[in-house]
């Protein structure tokens, strides 16, 4: 299945069946995720695997009570750091050293220019980039489960602070962002599995700009 095709394939499937997906499947999902695009390759996020049905259940709570949050496979929340911090770029840094077999002296420009960055901004400034970089790899993971054929239903109707207060999160210095419930659409009790895909007509979308 080509990207395209994937993507007209996929929906918001509104209801799941409960069947499990195979973890080579959820495996490929995660690992286009993790290979997802982030500004500067920082990736100021985290994303919790969820597969506990009971945890699942008091998520669903403070979730309006979205029926995918239990009737998926598992559920995926993008978290962000709630701000970026010397120790972050120090792993980081570390890190880039260490795949590409650099020496940490020859990164001290980029890693000044990290540091900076960070710093200027306000803890807030920060946590809303890292929350757009979440995004990205949210929509990575999103594309990533249609070219699987597996449904995935982005949330963001769900309350944050009872989620991150629910999941200890401030204590791991992240503020929880959107969820991405993954498994397989209940069509005979979905109302919008038979539907046609609206998108706005490419003269609509897209505007060429003349030099």
């Amino acid at each position: 299945m080509s990207l395209i095709q994937a993507l007209e394939w996929r929906y918001a499937a509104k209801r799941m069946n409960g069947q499990k997906v195979p973890q080579e499947k959820i495996d490929k999902i995660l690992e286009a995720t993790r290979l997802s695009a982030s500004s500067m390759g920082l990736q100021p996020y985290n994303i919790l695997v969820v597969e506990n049905l009971e945890l699942r259940e008091k998520i669903k709570a403070v979730a309006n009570n979205q029926p995918q949050i239990t009737e998926s496979s598992l559920l995926l929340i993008f978290a962000a750091w709630d701000n970026i911090t010397p120790a972050h770029i120090e792993d980081y840094i570390n890190h880039t050293a260490e795949v590409r077999g650099v020496s940490l002296e020859s990164l001290t420009g980029f890693k000044d220019a990290l540091l900076n960055i960070a710093q200027k901004n306000t803890p807030e400034q920060n946590f809303q980039w890292a929350a757009r970089q979440a995004y990205i790899a949210f929509g990575t993971a999103i594309a990533a489960a249609a070219t699987e054929q597996v449904d995935a239903t982005p949330m963001e109707g769900f309350n944050a602070a009872a989620l991150d207060e629910l999941l200890n999160l401030k204590e791991k210095g992240l503020r929880s962002v959107t969820l991405l419930p993954l498994g397989y659409r209940d069509a005979a009790n979905d109302w919008l599995a038979s539907q046609k895909k609206v998108r706005r007509a490419n003269d609509k979308l897209f505007i060429k700009v003349a030099a």
